[in-house]
């Protein structure tokens, strides 16, 4: 399918921080495979180099950008630099996100304070930037990467991750009725308990001492289907969103998580 030819996407977040599929690498590889002109943002250039091998043929179609998502220039840089790459933009995915453990007694006030940062700020600052052009031209489609974590307990405690993860969800609703009449869609992917590489580089370390084949077997129990998926399910939702075929969805979010926030336990 070439659901996205002649169409402009910016990724954030398009890098991982090991090899695999992270949900920016996959969202910026499948977007690029169906035909769309993908700015793939990343803090780290190193980090977008497998993300250009794992796009096969498709790489000619993206161009990585260095950028900071928490830094207002930085992203109005990358937005205006995608604008003199492709002359426009019609696609907007906010990927870039992390979490960090504890509640309020533990956590310390930096690290709330960078979790704002990276997780919601970040989701600000690009739509600042780049609303303005689907806001003139009269179309477009922002696809926010939210987390279960922002809908219910799931398993740790990581209170400015959940809190900033809810206020994904909640600010793209206002951002989808507001900019609605504009023809411009906002909406939200949920992931749940994925086997990203996120897992083995990081969670693992925070939360089973290192030992990664521990964490996996507790976040597959709390899957209701059995097996955890990985970016790729991420990315089917987005382009789902993104593309036309969901152009009378607005305003709400697909929940990718093999059932496990339906659970009751």
């Amino acid at each position: 399918m070439q659901r996205f030819e002649n169409k402009v996407a910016i990724v954030t977040g398009a890098g991982c921080v090991g090899p695999g599929w992270g949900n920016g690498r996959a969202i910026a590889v499948r977007l690029a495979e169906e035909g769309a002109k993908v700015f793939a943002v990343d803090r780290d250039m190193a980090a977008l180099q497998e993300t250009l091998e794992r796009a096969g043929a498709a790489r000619a179609s993206i161009v990585p950008f260095a950028c900071d998502v928490t830094r207002s220039a930085s992203v109005q840089a990358m937005a205006q630099a995608c604008l003199a790459q492709f002359g426009t933009i019609d696609v907007l995915v906010n990927n870039v996100g992390g979490s960090a453990k504890g509640g309020p007694i533990e956590l310390s006030e930096e690290v709330w304070d960078t979790q704002v940062d990276v997780n919601l700020k970040s989701v600000f600052l690009t739509c600042k930037h780049v609303l303005p052009t689907m806001v003139a031209k009269g179309s477009g489609a922002v696809v926010n990467i939210s987390s279960a974590s922002g809908l219910r307990w799931t398993g740790a405690a990581q209170v400015a991750y959940a809190a900033t993860k809810a206020g994904v969800i909640q600010m793209s609703r206002v951002i989808a009725v507001q900019h609605a009449p504009d023809g411009v869609r906002v909406n939200c992917v949920v992931p749940g308990q994925l086997h990203t590489p996120m897992v083995e580089v990081r969670l693992a370390k925070q939360r089973a001492g290192g030992d990664v084949d521990a964490l996996l077997a507790q976040r597959q129990k709390r899957i209701p289907l059995g097996f955890m998926g990985d970016g790729r399910d991420t990315a089917s939702a987005v382009l789902y969103l993104a593309s036309d075929e969901a152009r009378f969805i607005t305003g709400t979010e697909i929940v990718v998580d093999g059932g496990m926030t339906a659970r009751c336990d």
